[in-house]
């Protein structure tokens, strides 16, 4: 190698090892470095703005068809207490119940399906729609009667709800016959009962009977024990009162009807063949017997 090359590149290395140098460090590299195909999330798409004036004619959810058709039903409902029973169309209905901006496919659905089989709407042979009560009555002479048929069929009473929702000026009716009805509130649910007052029933027990029936206790007493003590007694009136057992129907015995074989049908285009078969054995065999007999 050439030496004048040498001696440059010594003095090269002399003068750069006497320069003062600040090194820079190399930066850290985060850990985590995000994929590149991750998709950035979408900015939430603002929901739909409702208009004031056209909201009602949307098509709109299965609550607001139902909203429609409740204040429809309560509508008929208050209409048939304060005595108005004819029947309304549909657009009559809507006009008095202010819904006549209605969708024409809620329209539908009401003219089609949910008032058609509302158990509380009624639909008229013409087409028009009625409040459908519990009970057909429209006064007091109506009330009376029912309550008269189901004293008589033991039906029990009724309902003070239902006939409130039947009848016509209920209030009026109920004060102006308080004297005809009787009023009991059940227990369980506090509700009230009405019942009719049959007079000819009424009648006066003497008071020495009343201090003696109450004086009874049979809270802790069964049948059977009440059973005995009226026997002891002597009293036997009784016996054919109560529940009664049910008696189990006794099984008829099979008469033992002899077997009848009845004859393959297989060999039915053979019968007249069989038959001729039959009479020559039958021949064959009296005519064996015979000989067998004379010697």
């Amino acid at each position: 190698m050439d030496p004048a090359l040498l001696r440059e590149r010594e003095a090269f290395k002399r003068r750069a090892m006497a320069t003062p140098t600040v090194e820079k460090k190399a930066k850290t590299e985060s850990s985590f470095t995000a994929p590149k195909d991750m998709k950035k999330p979408r900015p939430a798409s603002a929901a739909p703005k409702i208009d004031a004036t056209n909201y009602k004619t949307m098509t709109g959810s299965s609550q607001y068809r139902f909203g429609v058709l409740a204040k429809i039903v309560k509508h008929m409902r208050t209409r048939h207490q304060e005595g108005d029973d004819h029947p309304l169309t549909l657009d009559e209905i809507l006009d008095e119940t202010n819904q006549l901006d209605i969708g024409s496919s809620v329209k539908s659905w009401l003219q089609g399906e949910a008032l058609r089989n509302n158990p509380k709407i009624e639909l008229t042979p013409e087409g028009r729609y009625l409040f459908k009560s519990v009970f057909k009555i429209k006064d007091g002479k109506s009330l009376m009667r029912l309550l008269k048929q189901h004293d008589l069929k033991g039906l029990g009473g009724v309902l003070l709800d239902d006939v409130q929702e039947s009848l016509p000026h209920c209030d009026k009716v109920l004060k102006n016959r308080a004297s005809e009805i009787i009023f009991i509130t059940r227990p369980n649910d506090k509700k009230k009962i009405l019942f009719y007052n049959d007079r000819t029933a009424n009648f006066q027990v003497d008071e020495d009977f009343q201090k003696l029936w109450r004086a009874v206790t049979v809270d802790a007493m069964d049948d059977a024990k009440i059973d005995e003590y009226l026997e002891k007694q002597g009293i036997r009136s009784m016996q054919d009162h109560g529940p009664k057992k049910p008696l189990l129907p006794k099984r008829k015995k099979l008469a033992n009807k002899k077997r009848q074989f009845k004859k393959p049908r297989d060999n039915e285009h053979l019968a007249d063949v069989l038959e001729t078969y039959e009479d020559n054995t039958l021949t064959q065999s009296n005519a064996v017997q015979e000989i067998k007999q004379n010697n």
